[in-house]
């Protein structure tokens, strides 16, 4: 029982992979889909992957590289994903990982067993079941593919006479060509979808329950979010904040200049929304603003300002439900998109049990789950040792009241992390673990 399961093939889960190879740690990597990348992969086999045709990276190259493989250079300051596939099967035929990965194998159920775990497996073509013993267990399967769609589903959804999806399911703009269109949202997909679509449809709608800022790619000819790896994303929270709203007003002014609500936050108290392409369609006209949904009766959507429109097909752009259907919530749940995590990686009743790239961050993903994955190795290898219980819960507690009174209370806003900050903090925590040694 000296192997160590992950959970996932996407972007966590083959950092995951190169970190425990590179330090000899033996693993078994298990896949729903039959390639590497999550949602990365487009039209991914796994069943779970969302992303569109479309669709680039809102992070840029420099900020969303791993440590240990820095992207092309030939590639753009915002790669689309089919770059984005290829760079991740770059990095794992470069770290020889292919081979250690169990594809198109489903993980069916996590379970205490003694000290260690029980992991129980079906592969998705012949069926074949199989049950393993390991030391430990890393979740990797990403917090991007159950879709949360209305809660509670408004007024006359079932008896609406239009088409209804989810933003998950939303691949090419095609099937909306001459169509009324509605896209309820103001985060990046829902931006990206009434941007994408309002080139086809007959009109395209979007819908908000409150405004939003909405952030530009590029600042003054750079890519905006690389300013997150410079030591200007360690000045205090409120000069950020000062600072970015002052910049914001000077390059695009007030959200209500192009039909949008003003919002009713501070600047970054809100994970950002990042477009380059919302607010010329808003100004051409091509996108008109609602206010939120109020019901849906036959062909018709009325909404809070009292107006109705006549809407072919909804788009909800409500975000995702945090969820882990193979453990028991006995054992580990994310009620209401809550995870009690130290430092966001490590399940305090159950410290073999690790969470990698469970965060929403100001910056990518990729490499604070490569950060993630080197303090769990040391965990794994004796390097380093975790606080007792007691004081992982009082730093979990801390960093639950820093997210209520830094952002908007909302399920989308339970695990943001900063992104140098964090990385500098798990630093200093594989140095403080060092010492517990």
């Amino acid at each position: 029982m000296d192997r160590v399961c992950v959970i996932g093939a996407g972007s966590s889960g083959i950092a995951a992979c190169q970190v425990l190879a590179a330090r000899e740690i033996d693993f078994d990597c298990f896949e729903a889909g039959s390639d590497i990348g999550g949602n990365w992969r487009y039209l991914n086999d796994n069943g779970m992957s969302s992303a569109y045709r479309s669709l680039h990276i809102n992070t840029s190259r420099e900020v969303m590289e791993y440590a240990a493989f820095p992207m092309p250079t030939r590639y753009p300051d915002y790669p689309d994903h089919f770059q984005i596939a290829e760079y991740f099967d770059s990095f794992v035929d470069h770290f020889g990982l292919r081979e250690q990965i169990d594809f198109r194998t489903e993980v069916t159920a996590v379970e205490r067993d003694g000290d260690g775990w029980q992991v129980s497996t079906r592969h998705r073509e012949t069926g074949d079941v199989r049950v393993g013993r390991y030391r430990a267990v890393i979740v990797a399967t990403g917090h991007h593919w159950d879709a949360r769609w209305p809660e509670p589903a408004f007024p006359g959804a079932d008896t609406f006479v239009g088409g209804q999806t989810h933003a998950h399911n939303y691949r090419v703009p095609d099937s909306f060509l001459g169509k009324r269109v509605l896209v309820l949202g103001i985060g990046n997909s829902a931006t990206d979808i009434a941007v994408e679509t309002s080139r086809v449809s007959e009109r395209t709608f979007l819908a908000m329950r409150r405004g939003a800022h909405i952030v530009p790619k590029y600042f003054f000819g750079q890519p905006f979010d690389k300013l997150a790896k410079t030591p200007l994303a360690l000045l205090p929270h409120w000069f950020q904040r000062l600072t970015l709203r002052m910049t914001l007003r000077l390059v695009q002014g007030r959200m209500s200049d192009y039909g949008l609500p003003e919002p009713d936050h501070k600047v970054l108290a809100a994970h950002p929304t990042v477009s380059s392409d919302l607010l010329t369609r808003l100004g051409h006209g091509d996108i008109t603003v609602k206010p939120t949904i109020t019901r849906l009766d036959g062909p018709l959507v009325y909404f809070a300002d009292g107006t109705s429109e006549e809407i072919d097909e909804i788009i909800y752009c409500t975000g995702y439900r945090i969820s882990f259907p193979f453990l028991d919530p006995a054992v580990f749940s994310a009620q209401d998109n809550e995870v009690a995590l130290y430092r966001r990686v490590v399940d305090p009743d159950h410290p073999e049990l690790y969470f990698l790239g469970l965060v929403q961050p100001l910056g990518a993903i990729m490499p604070i789950a490569e950060a993630q994955a080197h303090w769990i190795a040391d965990l794994l290898d004796g390097t380093a040792r975790l606080p007792n219980a007691a004081a992982m819960r009082r730093e979990i507690a801390d960093y639950q009241r820093s997210l209520r009174k830094r952002y908007l209370a909302s399920k989308r806003h339970t695990i943001e992390v900063d992104f140098l900050p964090y990385l500098r903090q798990l630093v200093r925590e594989r140095k403080a673990g060092g010492r517990r040694k």
